[in-house]
């Protein structure tokens, strides 16, 4: 099975997001894993809070914020958005997500960001099982 890597960062929100997404609607075609270049105490707690209250995830139950060099080397890489600055992770990203960073922002904003990760997610399972 292939494994994906959705990196940020600080691997506590967007990335986040994603890497419970990924196991949620995609874990039949790859594995999810996030990771990014710093780390952050915990994940972010609006984006813990909306996912339990969107899809019934909970993020801190399963995940934590992570580097890069602690997961498996991905089969796909996929950068969150480089608007402040791209990781460099040892090999150039199989896609570039652009997705602004709702940190601090309002429960619309993260609805939003989360809605374009699930939209950007069944895509890319799509391909990937049509890939397999």
């Amino acid at each position: 099975m292939q494994k994906v890597a959705f990196i940020c960062v600080h691997n506590s929100c967007r990335s986040q997001i994603a890497e419970a997404l990924g196991k949620y609607l995609a874990s039949d075609v790859f594995e999810s894993y996030s990771a990014g270049t710093e780390t952050k105490p915990e994940i972010n707690q609006d984006a813990v809070r909306i996912m339990k209250e969107l899809y019934g995830i909970d993020m801190e139950r399963t995940q934590y914020s992570k580097l890069i060099s602690d997961i498996p080397n991905p089969d796909v890489a996929i950068s969150m958005g480089c608007n402040v600055g791209c990781p460099f992770i040892g090999r150039e990203f199989d896609d570039n997500w652009g997705l602004e960073d709702p940190t601090g922002k309002s429960d619309e904003d993260f609805k939003l960001i989360i809605s374009e990760i699930e939209s950007k997610m069944i895509q890319l399972r799509n391909m990937l099982c049509n890939e397999s």
